[in-house]
């Protein structure tokens, strides 16, 4: 594949002198793009983040592939540049850059960014910015090239809505490729940039917010969004896009292998998209309903495509409860007759404690022995009613026992802390199950000859995010979230017992941006020239610059963070539509104050509101 001379000329010395120079190359095995050419429809697809994250990211993938099955679109892949990268590059005038031809971000036509967590923000910013492209939309007065975004942040794309020009809302495949035809008709016809973004807000799932306008109230709540510049208001509210059947959707029979090692080195194949629990924290069970699934068939067959034709030796499965697959017995089966003879590991994340059944612990025990891992999320029953995660302490130590007699020796669980009506006790109920856990191994009489247990307690800070029932909820200020740590593991605790937290700070500052309003890109853009980037990283986050930012733009990140709002107030994203309605969230958030629970919703459906959007495979019984 021809690179540009000129950017390959200039990088190519700078290699020696940095980090892992193989992320900067783009000579992988399975490359898809073209020749780039002014001729094809042309994008540029970015993650705001290491190339190790960026290539271990199944949306990227299948993204990257779909562009480039199209014969008239070329896509490349486009990564954050490490510190040491980014500087040799500013020192020596070289733009950011697409990895399969060398060619300048600034010369495609679709510039796309992958939202997958608030604290890439500033990334964003900088990428545009090293790119040669102004970080705010209105200052980008060309139409090309049109900068979007996707992923799970964009369900409140407030905060990022001064430097994006359209965001798509929920699936990407088929939106994708409408926009695509844009384009390439926008290009041909001449359109200037407001009249393509005019064309583009027809298409299901866009949203393009210079269209609309928020006025404020003078509490600094949100009173109203509505249409600008005589935009249409019958559009809002924005309903997010909806792929309906899985088996139908585009998938790649290959992925890019990368020569350096990623977070994630693996195949990994989708088994459904939505989740039957309806824990109320959880944003993704929520944005991504109607629940579907991918036949066990196409999963075997994706599955081994995937492996040869990439060389991959294990294969995960990607889904955010694997054992509620409902599919999952007829998949192991399939996958019996070849993955041991070709030696393919299976990894199954996302088990249930409550739903480990023996076909699984069966097919575990001819796999590749590791750790297994179980998210409890509470240590008390109170509080998991609280949270709807309808698992019992019984049946959490039964799955580790079942573990144990497989001959595992290490097991992770899951928790937060700073939930909603969580007390002290609740905090040391998480210290207790854990050593219950570890006593249950000790009275295993098959468990290893001389080996111990290992159980690693991950406890991460609770953010309440948009779309979930607690997304009126006030987030635990930073002193009692580091309160709460000092309470879990100040007390005595075996040494088999370890733990792990996130950066306080950190889970703040998501808290802010996940509901926060326009008014902060303000401060992501007076934070990012102050020097923030990385700020998903430990070693680059700074809290004190992010506070300071804040304080000039005359705004308080507790009102956006550690607030609790009324069921009546305008929230940033209401007038977006993910499926599930506001008045289930304020239902399920009532319930959640009684402590009351709701069954998962293949057992009964709850009418969220998701199935007017598409069949929802969870829905077998009447309401």
């Amino acid at each position: 594949m021809v690179k540009n001379e000129k950017i390959l000329g200039a990088v190519t010395p700078l290699l020696s002198l940095v980090q892992k120079p193989a992320s900067y190359t783009g000579t992988e095995s399975n490359l898809q793009s073209r020749e780039f050419s002014r001729e094809l429809v042309s994008y540029a697809l970015c993650f705001p983040d290491f190339y190790d994250i960026g290539m271990s990211h199944l949306g990227v993938k299948i993204l990257y592939s779909l562009v480039n099955s199209r014969e008239d679109c070329t896509c490349e892949r486009v990564f954050a540049p490490r510190e040491d990268m980014e500087s040799l590059m500013r020192e020596n005038g070289v733009p950011l850059y697409g990895l399969e031809t060398f060619t300048p971000v600034s010369e495609f036509d679709l510039v796309g960014f992958s939202l997958q967590y608030e604290p890439c923000y500033t990334n964003v910013l900088n990428m545009l910015d090293l790119a040669g492209l102004p970080v705010r939309s209105a200052d980008r007065k060309e139409l090309l090239p049109v900068v979007i975004a996707g992923g799970p942040c964009c369900c409140n794309p407030e905060p990022m809505a001064d430097f994006i020009d359209l965001f798509m809302l929920g699936d990407g495949e088929e939106a994708t490729a409408d926009l695509l035809d844009l384009i390439k008709s926008a290009k041909t016809r001449g359109l200037s940039k407001k009249e393509f973004l005019a064309a583009a807000a027809s298409i299901p799932g866009v949203y393009v917010p210079s269209l609309y306008e928020v006025s404020y109230n003078a509490d600094g709540t949100v009173e109203r969004v509505s249409p600008a510049h005589g935009a249409d208001e019958t559009v809002l509210p924005v309903k997010k896009a909806v792929v309906r059947d899985l088996d139908s959707a585009f998938f790649p029979e290959k992925f890019v292998v990368p020569l350096t090692q990623t977070v994630f080195d693996r195949a990994t194949v989708e088994l459904f998209r939505g989740c039957t629990r309806g824990c109320r924290f959880c944003q993704a069970g929520f944005i991504n309903r109607p629940i579907r699934v991918k036949s066990a068939e196409k999963v075997n067959r994706d599955s081994l495509n995937l492996c040869r034709t990439s060389g991959y030796d294990e294969i995960s499965l990607c889904s955010l409860s694997t054992s509620d697959y409902p599919q999952l017995p007829e998949l192991l089966e399939l996958y019996g007759e070849w993955i041991f003879d070709e030696k393919i590991n299976v990894s199954l994340p996302s088990l249930r404690a409550d739903n480990f059944p023996a076909s699984v612990i069966a097919f575990l025990s001819r796999v590749r022995k590791s750790g297994v891992t179980f998210a409890a999320e509470a240590g008390s029953q109170r509080l998991r009613d609280v949270i709807n995660k309808n698992v019992s302490e019984e049946e959490i130590l039964s799955a580790a026992q079942n573990a144990f007699a497989d001959g595992r020796t290490n097991i992770k669980m899951y928790f937060m802390l700073g939930l909603p009506t969580e007390t002290d006790g609740d905090v040391l109920e998480i210290l207790r199950l854990a050593h219950a856990v570890c006593d249950l191994y000790y009275k295993n009489e098959n468990r290893p000859k001389g080996r111990g247990v290992s159980v690693a307690v991950s406890a991460a800070s609770f953010v309440p995010k948009p779309f979930t029932p607690f997304q009126w909820e006030a987030q635990c200020t930073k002193e009692e979230l580091e309160r709460k740590k000092e309470l879990l593991t100040g007390t005595g605790h075996s040494k088999k017992i370890t733990f792990g937290f996130n950066m306080t700070d950190m889970s703040v500052l998501e808290g802010a941006l996940a509901r926060g309003d326009r008014r902060l890109g303000a401060v992501i853009e007076t934070v990012w020239r102050m020097g923030a980037k990385y700020d998903a990283w430990d070693d680059f986050f700074k809290p004190d610059l992010w506070a300071e930012a804040f304080e000039k733009n005359e705004l308080d990140p507790s009102f956006y963070a550690a607030r609790k709002r009324d069921y009546d107030e305008v929230l940033p994203w209401d007038h977006l539509d993910y499926g599930v309605s506001r008045e289930y969230l304020r239902m399920e958030s009532e319930k959640a104050r009684k402590g009351q629970t709701t069954p998962r919703c293949d057992e009964k459906c709850a009418a969220c509101g998701a199935a007017r959007l598409g069949s929802c495979a969870a829905q077998k019984k009447p309401v």
